[in-house]
């Protein structure tokens, strides 16, 4: 019952993500699937992972850190809704390519984790499951 109520509420609340989600998934709806926490997590084999949603995909790392992390990402999303993708979406994807802070990251020594939509996410991800996310 509550992975229903979870999955209706990123279908109505935070739609505008997890269509988004629905569209990456069906891109790759031949690779591996699984479920964690009502979420769809796709082994997609890229080099990132990714949550938005109630869709996660996992790159190559294979460390569950990585899971737990991606999870936070969604419930950002069943928090903020139809925020989330400017609030924290855009700025993580931001964050995560652009060659800017790319830079600021390799040459300061910044973790990717301390920009706030990571660590945020690390947070609700570990909070929800109470699994570790340590991820620094």
């Amino acid at each position: 019952m509550k992975t229903v109520l979870f999955r209706l509420w990123q279908w109505t609340w935070g739609f505008p993500q997890t269509l988004l989600g629905f569209i990456i998934y069906l891109m790759h709806r031949n690779k591996p699937h699984e479920i964690y926490h009502g979420c769809i997590v796709t082994h997609w084999g890229a080099g990132g992972s990714l949550g938005v949603g109630m869709f996660l995909f996992l790159g190559k790392a294979g460390d569950p850190r990585v899971l737990v992390h991606e999870f936070g990402h969604s419930v950002q999303s069943a928090i903020l809704g139809p925020l989330f993708l400017p609030v924290m979406g855009i700025p993580s994807f931001l964050w995560c390519n652009l060659p800017c802070c790319r830079k600021l990251r390799k040459e300061k020594g910044v973790s990717y984790y301390r920009f706030y939509p990571e660590s945020t996410a690390n947070y609700l991800g570990s909070l929800v499951t109470g699994k570790p996310c340590d991820i620094c």
